[in-house]
């Protein structure tokens, strides 16, 4: 990527957003990008779910462009699910530029005009109180009107004791969302397998999670809209005579799904969380709201990571043990063959970025559409890709006796 030209750096953040007019810059679609090379056969990025969060996984995508880091599975739940679909239906140079056009258009009321986009930004930037102020006016916003190219109430306003379909079972409408992902989505590109491309959903009458991967099924829109279908603000999404919800409702990130791949490979997986498992003890009904999310929306993504490095280790033990048998033996005893099917040499590195809860979000952080409020996570999210990726050995293979690595820009500065 080049340079940004020096008026828009004089103006900008360290993370590259116009302080003046909230933008922020993107590559132009032509410019030519450096592809580095990693000694890896996956690099993955998995995106957790989270709503209007959801834009601090683009600022991170935008980071990993701009580095010029290859991915060949992008996996996601919910707003990850929405996220995968626009990088990976689309050519690698129009990216960052499709994921603007998908967050501008989604950050924007469904029926009123929004805020004039200098005034907004004066807001936001102004006091605690005015800030408070906007931001609660725009969830409110979302809740009574919906959000442009997303989802929108449904009318007449459903009974809760009143039987319907399970496709309208739901406060609000996403068909807005399906002509959205196929304006902005190539889903043949999708479909082609020059990304691998996973979302996670739950099927509703079973209770069974479930994974759309593009190289077992046919992608359609109707399968990133199922991965975000969470109820009861959203209806299931039927697909093959079966309905799915959220993928949230069980699990809210596939990074078991990359690292437990099979066969294994060498991979490293940038996990991009939208909730962080860890934080203060609430003292008011509000914050209780807002730390149940963030709780139970986390996965503790570290306990499973954790869970994984004694998995991997036991493996890369197992197989160091096998070398010292004579190979005679390790043909010939049954117990040598099962060791050495259960065995695995093969490496792991977790790239763990966390967005930092901010001081003026509430409960309504997920449903909070404002277009300032989203450059500033896309902000967020690009400042700490990139300070991630100064630590230029976290990008080696592991060379401990497990085989699996994690790294979280956050914790080391702790």
């Amino acid at each position: 990527m080049k340079p940004h030209a020096k008026t828009e750096r004089q103006a900008a953040d360290p993370a590259g957003v116009n302080v003046e007019t909230g933008a922020v810059p993107h590559a132009h679609p032509h410019h030519e990008r450096h592809v580095r090379h990693l000694p890896y056969e996956t690099i993955a990025l998995v995106l957790q779910g989270g709503g209007a969060l959801g834009a601090y996984q683009a600022g991170v995508f935008e980071g990993l462009h701009e580095a010029g880091i290859p991915l060949n599975w992008i996996a996601g739940i919910s707003i990850g699910a929405l996220n995968t679909a626009v990088i990976a239906g689309n050519a690698p140079e129009h990216r960052v530029h499709r994921l603007h056009e998908f967050w501008e258009t989604i950050c924007r009321p469904a029926a009123t005009p929004p805020l004039p986009r200098a005034f907004e930004h004066a807001l936001f930037n102004g006091t605690e109180a005015t800030r408070a102020m906007l931001t609660a006016f725009q969830a409110a916003s979302a809740v009574l009107q919906g959000q442009n190219g997303f989802f929108q109430p449904r009318k007449p306003t459903p009974l809760p004791w009143v039987s319907s379909s399970p496709d309208t079972a739901s406060w609000y409408d996403t068909a807005p969302l399906k002509s959205t992902l196929e304006q902005l989505c190539d889903f043949d590109r999708i479909n082609s397998g020059e990304t691998r491309v996973s979302v996670g959903a739950v099927n509703v009458a079973t209770g069974n999670f479930a994974y759309f991967d593009n190289t077992r099924i046919t992608l359609r829109a109707e399968h990133f809209m199922a991965s975000g279908a969470l109820p009861p603000a959203f209806a299931p999404m039927e697909i093959d005579g079966q309905f799915y919800w959220d993928g949230g409702v069980v699990s809210n990130t596939p990074l078991l799904e990359v690292l437990h791949a099979s066969p294994r490979r060498d991979t490293l997986a940038f996990q991009v969380d939208l909730w962080s498992a860890r934080g203060p003890v609430p003292d008011s009904l509000s914050d209780v709201a807002e730390r149940t999310k963030d709780i139970q929306y986390s996965s503790r993504t570290r306990f499973v990571t954790d869970v994984l490095q004694r998995e991997q280790r036991f493996r890369n033990v197992l197989r160091e043990v096998l070398g010292r048998v004579p190979e005679q033996l390790r043909k010939d005893d049954p117990w040598c063959k099962l060791a050495e099917d259960l065995s695995c040499g093969k490496r792991y590195n977790v790239l763990h970025l966390i967005y930092q809860q901010q001081k003026y979000e509430h409960d309504y952080k997920d449903y909070q559409f404002g277009a300032s409020t989203m450059r500033n996570h896309w902000s967020a999210g690009l400042a700490d890709i990139r300070k991630t990726l100064e630590n230029e050995s976290w990008l080696e293979l592991p060379d401990n006796d497990s085989g699996f690595v994690t790294h979280d820009v956050h914790r080391l500065s702790r």
